[in-house]
């Protein structure tokens, strides 16, 4: 009965791809950006899903929202949603619903808010980080109620604010208002890195390093350099100075990870003066730092500002380190049974061996495994998520809700 289950529950989502570009569509048209990101929140876009859920009739939504004064409606709205199965063990599968800015609209080849579609292929901001996600969670919740069908396992679905800023007002709000959901028994996936075979399982994650650098100078007229001292250059010098010096004192590598080394990259700069004939005397730029488990922070920290203090001696101007965000490493056993399942569900639907690794970004992940719950990161994604023509499979997204049906109804394959 069991098999025969599945087997109807997978030739239902194999029929779903134009719900799929439905799906999409609609969720791409609402601008999720968050405020730290020029936006006002992701309150339409959970509306939307909330609707979605409701009309298929799953009836056990719990809203675990966080006060934020900076959008319109004074809250980022996290939704719960709970299908039970008849074991009380559960699937726990996240989404995140905010996205990032589009960037430069003249790099894309069409509107980023609406989605184009070419044959298999949806494209718009947001359809690959995290849409697709959402999309599969929603396409199995909707045919486990068409079907009138009760999962082996029960399924719970975690639709989250503000994962591109840090997730404070999203999962890390969930878990310290509702601990008790989650258990350790239970089986957690994280739809938010993957490969386009769908063949990686991320189990472990490099830490999270930002730091801030400010350098201050004098600022003077353009046309007499000699009165100031130049912010932007000395910043320059600053740059290259953490790109050669970081790299060469830090050179360990794990095959786990790719790249297998520690990652600094140069990344957001601000704004410094607002004419070009004036000398900036101030100067802003981040560093992105992606450490390797054996790493320490603390240790990266010291040495970037060892040579801030050798670039501003060069350069006679005041040079500091801060840290914008840290977070630390974290992994789950690559023989755990999330692991295992997502293995033998992955060669069922994909016909590829999953072998786990770990990577440089971070998600969601780490905060469970923080709290002692194994959670693995897979899909089936293309990786082209914060770029120009982000895409997403309308296959690959019915694919992966068949993968997560393939656990969820086997009980007895997970103990």
């Amino acid at each position: 009965m069991e098999h025969q289950e599945l087997n109807g529950l997978l030739a239902g989502l194999a029929q779903r791809d134009e719900r799929v570009v439905e799906l999409q569509s609609a969720l791409t048209a609402c601008k999720a950006l968050g405020p730290d990101n020029g936006g006002r929140g992701e309150l339409a876009k959970v509306r939307l899903i909330t609707g979605w859920l409701e009309a298929c009739g799953v009836r056990d939504l719990q809203r675990l929202d966080a006060p934020d004064e900076r959008v319109p409606d004074g809250l980022r709205p996290n939704l719960v949603a709970r299908l039970p199965g008849a074991d009380s063990r559960t699937l726990w599968l996240f989404g995140h619903t905010d996205v990032v800015p589009p960037g430069d609209p003249a790099a894309w080849t069409s509107d980023p808010w609406q989605v184009r579609r070419e044959g298999d292929w949806l494209y718009g901001r947001g359809v690959e980080d995290n849409q697709q996600a959402i999309v599969s969670m929603l396409l199995l919740a909707e045919e486990l109620r068409r079907q009138e069908m009760t999962p082996a396992l029960s399924l719970g679905l975690v639709f989250m604010a503000d994962e591109e800023s840090g997730s404070d007002y999203g999962l890390a709000h969930v878990l310290e208002r509702s601990p008790e959901l989650f258990r350790p028994e239970d089986l957690y996936i994280v739809p938010d890195a993957g490969s386009p075979r769908g063949d990686l399982i991320e189990v472990a994650e490099k830490s999270q390093l930002w730091l801030k650098v400010r350098t201050i100078g004098v600022q003077c007229h353009a046309s007499t350099p000699h009165k100031g001292r130049n912010a932007f250059v000395a910043g320059a010098d600053m740059v290259l100075a953490c790109r050669q010096g970081l790299y060469a004192a830090f050179p360990q590598e794990d095959a786990l990870f790719k790249p297998p080394c520690s990652t600094f990259v140069p990344s957001k700069h601000d704004a410094n003066v607002p004419s070009v004939n004036i000398l900036p005397g101030s100067d802003v730029f981040y560093l992105d730092c992606r450490l390797l488990p054996d790493v320490p922070q603390e240790a990266v920290l010291a040495e970037a500002r060892r040579l801030a203090a050798a670039v501003a001696a060069r350069h006679g101007v005041e040079i500091t380190v801060d840290v914008e965000h840290a977070q630390p490493a974290s992994a789950a056993p690559a023989n755990s049974p999330v692991v295992r399942a997502l293995e033998r569900a992955v060669e069922q639907v994909y016909g590829v061996r999953a072998r786990p690794v770990g990577i440089g970004g971070a998600t969601v992940a780490a905060l469970l495994r923080r709290k002692g719950l194994p959670a693995a990161v897979w899909a089936c994604i293309q990786n082209t998520c914060h770029q120009p023509d982000e895409r997403a499979s309308i296959s690959a997204a019915r694919k992966d809700a068949q993968v997560f049906a393939h656990i969820l109804m086997q009980r007895h394959a997970h103990a």
